[in-house]
């Protein structure tokens, strides 16, 4: 029973993978159709002997290489995205192309061979009712469902409904002409005497197939501003083909006069919606759009120079230097300077404003005033904007603080842990630190920043180098405050531990007792002298706590005798270990000023730990305590202890290194040569006396 379950699931399994498979081999084979109809087209036309402009008048070439290009270009969608249909549609206005190439020499040559006038009459049929479809129902369908094969909206259903339907009326318009492609040919079957009759409605019939086309690229306009980064860069592969077109027919239309030279440029549209959609990251194609709608504008405002500058300086040119020469320096001279002003509009519409760092810098500048408390998220956000960048952040201290869009998927990786795969990190450093990192989003179709965009980045980052670093030494300010306000705390509710469970009960009993003693000096004199005593003894207990208060607050040796003297006296009480042997410890100091408490009790709290450090751990026979005063109070602790490994941070260590940071010193604490050293310098504010 297992094994029967297993055989089905593992069936079930394959279904689809078959059926793909087939999809696959089924698109394959009717785009190799197509092709092998389009080189019988061209073997026929060589063997009736058709030179090129018959050919060419017979719609061989253009109905060839369109039918090899929409076979092919359908055939490669169709492999790779068979659920999509514009592949399917694509195939089929090829082979309908193919056929109406192969149809025309076909019956050339049965014409020739004095073949039966109906073998004729059906050749020419084929010839003239395979192609229609293809233009007035294929194509225009095909685009009304690019790029993802559904429509943009429910809404549009209708139209593609419309489409569909009156597709039949160019069909019936190219099909029922009793015109024959070639002199002294018959006329096909389901041909229409009384054609010319029905002008009326082939002119309905043309106006249909432009308001057909009008629709779709309306749809493609409105997908275009609905879209994302990606559905947008599909979409511009088939405006690069849409731009290239245009260029390719304005000249043959105006200046050749010859309108079928047009039809070469159309195999462009399914070469660029296969890019599109099988693989729409094969370049930057906005920079290639770029530069191609700043050319197709040339090409138009040269056109149009030369046809005015002909009907205006006809008569005096060319009487005197000649049309050609004269008007073609005279254009290239008018629309030198176009070219760069063309080229950046265009620029500015696809990248923003990266070709001027300076206005980058205003509006990054104009985000950092308006939030002065160091909101960055409108910073990036402008930069974003600025640049045309489909991501931009703002990462500090390893975390992201800022972010505006979101990555492409797909592109390589970076070496930052916080970069996604197609973001490039862009570091930013105040004082020759890093601060931060800005990470930038590649455009679709870049796998790299632009020399250009570098520059603007460069300008960008030094002002939010200079932000990042505010933001981070507010930060720091606000968790100094709060540690300070937490110490302070702390402090005070250890003194109100210590007053209330040490001294405060001493305090009592001391009043108890003095006030027991009172009672009992007349009536009792020797216990009043007991109770006298222990008075005694519990006043110096409470004297001593309020000593170690004092001392714990600040070490009342600092004030009696100073730093320099307070570290002698903590010197000599440590110069015995405890073992028993001694340690001979001195104390080298300059004449000092008169220095900020803070600053003396740290010194004084480094100097004692480090000496206590050296009793106890050091196993040496000297130290010696250095007390400098120049720029900077330095202290400085070495002893002649055998040398040792690496010190592992302690306790001590690390409270010696949190007073150093507190006021703004520096620590250093490790072996050397001579045994260990512990060294920390403080900036110096000397106090007026």
């Amino acid at each position: 029973m297992g094994g029967t379950v297993s055989l089905s699931k593992r069936l079930a399994e394959r279904r689809p993978l078959a059926a793909a498979l087939g999809r696959r081999r089924l698109a394959a084979g009717l785009g190799t159709f197509a092709v092998l109809e389009v080189i019988a087209a061209v073997v026929l036309a060589v063997v009736v002997g058709w030179s090129f402009q018959d050919a060419l008048e017979s719609f061989v070439v253009t109905n060839g290489l369109m039918g090899c290009a929409f076979a092919i270009c359908g055939a490669v969608i169709a492999w790779h995205r068979p659920s999509n249909p514009i592949g399917w549609l694509f195939v089929a206005d090829g082979i309908g192309h193919a056929t109406t190439a192969v149809g025309a020499p076909l019956a050339q040559l049965l014409h020739d061979n004095s073949a039966p006038v109906e073998l004729q009459r059906l050749a020419l049929t084929i010839f003239s009712w395979s192609w229609p479809w293809s233009i007035g129902l294929f194509l225009p369908l095909a685009l009304l469902l690019f790029p993802d094969g559904r429509l943009v909206s429910p809404r549009w259903r209708p139209v593609a409904w419309a489409v569909v339907l009156t597709s039949p009326l160019f069909a019936l318009e190219m099909g029922l002409s009793p015109e024959s492609p070639f002199e002294g040919g018959p006329s096909g079957y389901l041909t229409l005497s009384s054609y010319d009759t029905l002008q009326p409605l082939w002119i309905a019939t043309e106006l249909r197939g432009l308001l057909a086309f009008a629709l779709a690229i309306v749809c493609l306009v409105i997908r275009y501003r609905r879209a994302s980064d990606t559905g947008r860069r599909q979409l511009l592969w088939l405006l690069l083909a849409a731009v290239i077109a245009v260029a390719f027919m304005i000249p043959w239309a105006l200046v050749a006069g010859t309108p079928i030279f047009v039809l070469l440029a159309i195999p462009l549209v399914p070469a660029a919606v296969a890019v599109a959609i099988v693989r729409h990251q094969l370049l930057d194609i906005r920079l290639v759009v770029s530069r191609a709608i700043a050319w197709a504008l040339l090409s138009i405002v040269a056109i149009g120079s030369y046809a005015a500058l002909v009907a205006v300086t006809d008569s005096f040119i060319s009487s005197r230097f000649g049309r050609s020469a004269a008007l073609t320096v005279i254009v290239a001279l008018l629309i030198a300077p176009v070219l760069p002003r063309l080229q950046r509009l265009v620029d500015r519409a696809m990248y923003g404003d990266r070709r001027d760092p300076a206005r980058v810098a205003s509006r990054v500048g104009e985000e950092l005033s308006a939030n002065p408390e160091g909101g960055m998220t409108g910073v990036v956000s402008a930069i974003r904007s600025a640049l045309r960048l489909p991501y931009v952040a703002l990462s500090s201290n390893g975390e992201l603080i800022a972010t505006a869009g979101s990555p492409e998927p797909g592109r390589p990786d970076t070496t930052t842990p916080l970069a996604p795969p197609g973001v490039v990190p862009v570091e930013l450093s105040y004082g020759g630190s890093p601060v931060g990192v800005l990470l930038i989003g590649l455009r679709p179709g870049e796998s790299a920043l632009s020399v250009a965009d570098r520059n603007v980045l460069a300008l960008v980052a030094v002002p939010l180098a200079v932000a990042v670093h505010a933001t981070q030494l507010s930060a720091e300010l606000q968790a100094s405050r709060e540690k300070l306000v937490a110490a302070r705390e702390e402090e005070r509710r250890r003194l109100r531990r210590d007053l209330h469970d040490g001294l405060g009960p001493t305090l009592t009993g001391v009043a108890f007792t003095a006030d027991a003693a009172a009672n009992l000096v007349s009536a009792d004199p020797d216990r009043a002298s007991s109770l006298l005593g222990t008075l005694r003894t519990d006043t110096r207990t409470a004297i001593a706590d309020v000593r170690r208060l004092i001392d714990d607050l600040r070490p009342s040796a600092l004030d009696e005798l100073g730093l320099v003297g307070a570290l002698q006296q903590r010197a000599d009480q440590l110069s015995w270990r405890a073992d028993g042997a001694s340690v001979s410890v001195k104390v080298a100091a300059d004449s000092l000023p008169t220095l900020p408490a803070a600053l003396e009790v740290a010194a004084y709290r480094i100097a004692t730990e480090a000496l206590t450090n050296v009793v106890r751990h050091s196993r040496a026979t000297a130290a010696v305590v250095s007390v400098r005063c120049g720029s900077e109070l330095e202290i400085e602790v070495t002893d002649d202890g055998p040398p040792n490994g690496a010190w592992i941070p302690g306790v001590g260590l690390q409270a010696m290194r949190e007073r150093a940071a507190e006021l703004g010193g520096l620590f250093e604490a490790g072996p050397s040569p001579n045994g260990g050293r512990v060294h920390a310098s403080f900036p110096l504010v000397v106090m007026e006396r």
